[in-house]
């Protein structure tokens, strides 16, 4: 998705995305911080408050280092959080990786 409006309203079925079917739901959620329109804090919030996405695995994906946000992800029930790579090729592999984990191994 371009921006967190747009996550919420496709996950939901809302807005340019009404009428999609809810009941297909991702495997897992890659979400980033600073997303335009609605921050990741509040897309996480939103899918936690809601039993359609409540257990989604949802990995934060972002470049901050900064302990509250890193703090504030769990506390708002990211499953994960992964500093994002400036290098093109380390942030491929560490999205593979987690994909491998949370879709192969994990079990929900």
């Amino acid at each position: 998705m371009r921006d967190g409006l747009e996550a919420i309203e496709w996950l939901f079925g809302e807005g340019s995305h009404a009428g999609r079917d809810t009941r297909k739901m991702p495997q897992l959620i890659l979400l980033d911080l600073k997303l335009p329109k609605i921050n990741g804090f509040e897309v996480l919030a939103s899918m936690r408050r809601d039993e359609r996405t409540r257990y989604i695995p949802t990995v934060v994906l972002s470049s901050s280092m900064q302990r509250d946000d890193i703090l504030n992800s769990y506390a708002g029930g990211a499953n994960s959080y992964v500093r994002k790579s400036v290098d093109f090729e380390e942030y491929s592999c560490a999205v593979q990786c987690l994909s491998e984990y949370w879709l192969q191994h994990n079990q929900t």
